[in-house]
């Protein structure tokens, strides 16, 4: 393992803001679904539709999902020891993997971690789309170690469950009445 400047990335979903235009989205996901049956790149139309979704302008009324990561990411980042922090989502929103794994390494990070919001096993961006795009962020950038903090470990998650349930369970309650 490579050492020098560590960075991490969390990637959270995305969300579509309230005010965006529907067909945007409608025209945007019919577009992405032909390229994907038909294993082509993007056409020049997905990728301006794609973009105008992402850089949507956006308050916490109507994209309370990216207010919500920015919290969970501040909580996040005060707890890794100064590392070089950024942002991601897989889709809708701004600033994409790419983008925010670029920008840690202009920034000096030469060990990359990436890890996500989206802990269920069995779901296509986790287990799919992120690590195709890591494939392909890695030949770009050699010097740079990139890795993603994937499958997590189910009885950790499990045990955050347990707590989260113990907080509004009666019987909890009832022992600290």
């Amino acid at each position: 393992m490579r050492t020098g400047m560590q960075g991490v990335v969390l990637v959270g979903h995305g969300g579509i803001p309230k005010d965006c235009p529907q067909d945007l989205v409608t025209r945007l996901k019919r577009l992405e679904a032909q390229r994907r049956a038909a294993h082509q790149p993007p056409s020049r139309e997905e990728i301006e539709l794609d973009t105008t979704i992402r850089r949507w302008p956006r308050t916490a009324e109507t994209d309370p999902y990216l207010f919500g990561l920015q919290a969970v990411a501040a909580r996040l980042q005060s707890r890794l020891n100064g590392a070089l922090f950024g942002i991601a989502f897989n889709e809708f929103c701004a600033p994409t993997l790419e983008e925010s794994v670029r920008a840690l390494i202009d920034r000096g990070a030469t060990d990359v971690i990436v890890t996500t919001t989206m802990f269920t096993p069995g779901g296509s961006h986790s287990e799919i789309e992120i690590p195709e795009i890591l494939a392909q962020l890695r030949p770009l950038y050699p010097h740079v170690t990139i890795r993603y903090a994937w499958p997590f470990d189910l009885d950790l998650v499990a045990s955050t469950l347990v707590e989260q349930i113990r907080r509004f369970s009666v019987f909890s309650k009832q022992q600290n009445a």
